[in-house]
């Protein structure tokens, strides 16, 4: 590795499993300290211990990052462990796949919740401290569904079109602080949640079949390309990209 987020603090919530837990252990053999942050502990301990074992530094907290109190808790004691965090990486999030029609008003709420609600707290809880440090850089995981709509899917792409648009918000404001955030965002992917989204899709009749995806981005993205893609944002090879989206799909959104 080339020690690309040297002296880095890094948080990756979600970051236990998935495309969250490949870009724990990229960000951490970059040599960044890695706090991952997930409602899931067992995991979450599994990760940690495995980037321990490779020679890395990473500590868990488990918070639900929907809930304000939870998540400033995670955030303090990361902060308290290895200091003001300068890389973020808001990766929590999940789907929602059923017609529109039987949505239900609790399910539209919950997904976002967990799906921006958690972005701003995390952001704000992290902020200050990032500031106070001089700057840092912010990642936060959008998705082709932000520009690209998939029926059955009409909650999660709203989701994701507001998280499109925290990004450049974000990016804006804090500029002038030397703060960059910037959103990453893929095609289907090869994780738990991907192949639940291609297997929900298929079941209402949506076509998402190994036919479909080969002609829409050519095969299944593997997490790690995303962990790639995520490492780049948030290193500071990236440092005058801000405000941007980028797209690990293959030419998906470009067909």
């Amino acid at each position: 590795m080339t020690g690309r987020l040297s002296g880095k603090i890094a948080i990756v919530s979600g970051g236990a499993t998935g495309m969250g837990g490949a870009a724990s252990k990229l960000f951490a053999a970059e040599g960044a300290k890695v706090a991952i942050i997930d409602r899931n502990a067992e995991a979450s301990a599994a990760t940690v211990a495995e980037i321990q074992a490779a020679g890395g530094v990473a500590m868990f907290a488990t918070a639900d990052v929907s809930k304000a109190s939870e998540v400033n808790a995670a955030v303090a004691g990361v902060e308290k462990a290895f200091g003001p965090v300068t890389v973020l990486f808001n990766h929590a999030g999940t789907i929602v796949i059923k017609p529109f029609l039987e949505t239900t008003e609790e399910e539209w709420d919950w997904l976002h919740d967990v799906n921006v609600k958690s972005m701003f707290l995390m952001t704000k809880a992290v902020l200050p401290g990032m500031i106070a440090a001089g700057g840092g850089s912010i990642v936060c995981t959008s998705s082709i569904s932000a520009v690209a709509a998939t029926p059955m899917e009409v909650l999660y792409d709203t989701t994701k079109g507001a998280v499109h648009m925290f990004a450049r918000a974000i990016a804006v404001e804090f500029r002038d602080r030397n703060i960059r955030c910037n959103a990453v965002c893929p095609g289907f992917v090869r994780t738990p949640h991907g192949l639940r989204e291609v297997k929900d899709l298929q079941a209402l009749g949506v076509d998402v079949s190994e036919a479909a995806l080969a002609a829409q981005q050519g095969r299944i993205c593997e997490p790690e390309e995303v962990a790639r893609a995520a490492l780049f944002l948030a290193s500071d090879d990236a440092s005058f990209v801000n405000g941007t989206h980028l797209f690990v799909d293959n030419g998906f959104t470009a067909l």
